[in-house]
């Protein structure tokens, strides 16, 4: 469902009253909200509690000066991407347009200012915040597209694995339990694709991939994925090291999709060779996991490895949504750890998942 949008906001800045009313009455108009603070120290402020298209702003100002604000705006993470244009009474040298450039002007007005010339401007930076705020909606609608489908999705695909089952489990011919075998195996990639689909929407729409921890033993985890990921690969040998058992808060079923996803990368990629995985404690507050293959990540494909819909570039066929290690990244870092990897011709490679075994502030 499209939200209905709230006015742009231009912020207007300036210490004498007469300033700011010239400013207000040159730019308003329907559809855009002007704020006008009289000192930095206000416009601060504002800036907490408002999204600005424009930020205009008086260069001499007492106590803190128009420089000063910007270069407060592009240390915050928050502000760092409003445009700011400078209005000054100062002399026009190159040393004063200089410093506004390097503080973070787009633009720098001398005073007496041409009303039509700011216009004009203005008019530039609140189109292409209008496009900004028009293709962030259209991302969000489609997100949330991708998570109703895949929702609605899961309810008829449970019938046909339910009604596959069934099959399998009283065929008679060959013919007919390879069949339901082969439905089963689709349905069941079917389920993961579907559960990727909704992890992505989940992280691109800001609420991120829900944790719901509980004492959980990494180890039998561990275990318990290797034993599926074995089933469904046969043809693969995966070696397995670890301590007996390691216990932290996690979420048991996110860290046991981690580790599927990195083993079935591990198998499609590892050329035939052996995948090890080792579970142990790397520091006495945080516990690792590894998976190593054979196979090389190209340098040209590591830069983008964990983001979303990444394909190897040496694959002619596309094999899944490559959202597997997206989602690895994801789940790793909503536990308060970090994922790494390690590839070279003579080392193969490794990922590394480090997680704390406590939970850490700050994480879900």
């Amino acid at each position: 469902m499209k939200r209905e949008r709230s006015p742009a906001k231009f912020l207007l800045v300036d210490d004498l009253e007469e300033n700011l009313l010239v400013l207000e009455a040159t730019l308003r108009r329907p559809g855009l909200d002007l704020v006008l603070a009289r000192s930095g120290r206000e416009a601060l402020e504002l800036l907490l509690v408002h999204e600005f298209a424009l930020a205009i702003i008086d260069v001499q100002m007492p106590e803190m000066d128009g420089f000063e604000l910007a270069e407060l705006m592009r240390g915050a993470e928050r502000t760092r991407s409003i445009p700011i244009i400078f209005l000054t009474a100062g002399i026009r040298d190159g040393k004063n347009l200089f410093a506004g450039y390097q503080a973070g002007a787009v633009d720098f007005l001398f005073k007496p200012f041409d009303t039509d010339i700011l216009k004009h401007k203005t008019n530039t930076f609140l189109e292409l915040y209008e496009q900004r705020r028009e293709l962030a909606e259209t991302l969000r609608l489609n997100e949330e597209l991708v998570a109703i489908v895949s929702h609605d999705l899961r309810t008829p695909l449970s019938a046909i694995l339910m009604a596959a089952d069934i099959v399998r489990s009283s065929a008679q011919e060959p013919a007919a339990l390879k069949a339901a075998e082969r439905i089963e195996s689709s349905g069941r990639r079917m389920t993961r694709i579907i559960q990727d689909l909704l992890d992505l929407s989940r992280a691109r729409l800001g609420s991120g991939i829900p944790i719901q921890r509980a004492n959980v033993d990494l180890v039998a985890l561990a275990k318990k994925a290797v034993a599926e990921v074995r089933a469904t690969a046969p043809h693969c040998e995966i070696e397995m090291k670890s301590d007996t058992h390691l216990e932290g808060s996690w979420d048991g079923p996110r860290l046991e999709q981690v580790l599927t996803n990195l083993l079935a990368n591990a198998v499609r990629h590892g050329a035939g060779s052996v995948v090890e995985v080792t579970v142990g404690r790397c520091s006495p507050e945080d516990a690792a996991i590894s998976v190593h293959n054979a196979g090389v990540i190209e340098p040209e494909a590591r830069a983008s490895l964990f983001e979303a819909f990444q394909q190897r570039p040496d694959r002619d066929k596309r094999e899944g949504l490559g959202l597997g290690l997206y989602i690895v990244d994801q789940i790793v870092h909503a536990h308060g750890g970090k994922v790494s990897v390690q590839s070279s011709a003579q080392g193969g490679t490794t990922f590394q998942v480090t997680l704390p075994t406590s939970h850490p502030a700050g994480a879900a």
